[in-house]
């Protein structure tokens, strides 16, 4: 039997302009797992979920993604998202014009059959607002402008229990929230995952984050490659001991990151191709 919220990678090879950067991905994330993603900065953890989002910059030369058994690499960006597929950005881009109402209110219709109601839209949006502790008026300001750090990663989460997706994806999520922002964030995705059957894929570099998150498992990518694989144990070595010993254990080399590191957007995880 099929599991439809399983995720699976096979020998996963990706490029980008001509540089390879995935060397051959191997991984599973069944529903209701956490897996936690470590690993020196430029060593490929954020190309593998923007690969797997659907970034039109990173070609994929060589393996497999599948979802709930369909061909993931086969699917458009919209696509993903109405499989369940869902990417908590990095990087969230501002989008001057357009209301968070406004552009939530378009990614949740596109994925259903029925509009949703204003009634129930706005119930939702409110009760969301109110979970993430942000400002009331968050629904009327422009998407993301004119927001700190930290409001710009709530706001990713925001978006992710609006839109309920089945499989999620958070690129360094907790970077920019204190103490107290971050324990309502992890808060917010423990409970989402008890109250669905959502597998998660994270990552972050603090044990913090994890701790609260409790993953089921932990991956380390170093090199385009995921070199050793534990659970929650391996997050505390890592921390007490970053990533010397498996360097020297492996013989791997980490990729150094170049410092000039280009912005990409993916626009709307939720909304509709334009332009076709």
């Amino acid at each position: 039997m099929i599991d439809l919220n399983q995720l699976i990678i096979k020998d996963l090879h990706v490029e980008i302009d001509g540089k390879e950067i995935l060397k051959g991905i191997d991984l599973t994330v069944s529903e209701k797992e956490t897996h936690a993603l470590m690993g020196p900065n430029g060593n490929g953890k954020s190309t593998l979920l923007a690969t797997i989002m659907g970034h039109p910059k990173y070609k994929v030369t060589q393996g497999s993604i599948t979802y709930g058994g369909q061909d993931v690499l086969a699917m458009e960006v919209d696509e993903r998202s109405r499989a369940g597929l869902f990417l908590a950005m990095q990087y969230p881009q501002e989008i001057s014009g357009v209301t968070n109402s406004d552009f939530l209110r378009s990614a949740i219709n596109a994925r259903l059959e029925k509009p949703i109601s204003l009634f129930q839209f706005i119930k939702e949006m409110e009760g969301t607002i109110k979970e993430l502790e942000m400002k009331p008026d968050l629904a009327h300001r422009f998407l993301n402008e004119g927001f700190s750090g930290g409001e710009k990663k709530r706001n990713e989460i925001v978006q992710m229990k609006m839109l309920k997706p089945s499989f999620a994806m958070l690129d360094e999520i907790d970077s920019g929230l204190d103490v107290d922002a971050l324990k309502i964030v992890a808060n917010a995705l423990v409970k989402m995952q008890k109250e669905s059957k959502m597998g998660m894929l994270v990552v972050s570099h603090y044990e913090r984050f994890y701790q609260l998150l409790k993953p089921t498992h932990a991956h380390v990518l170093i090199d385009g490659r995921i070199i050793v694989s534990g659970g929650l144990d391996l997050v505390s070595k890592i921390d007490r001991e970053g990533y010397d010993w498996l360097i020297q254990q492996y013989g791997v080399k980490p990729t150094i990151e170049n410092k000039k590191k280009p912005v990409f957007s993916l626009g709307s995880c939720a909304a509709s191709k334009q332009g076709k």
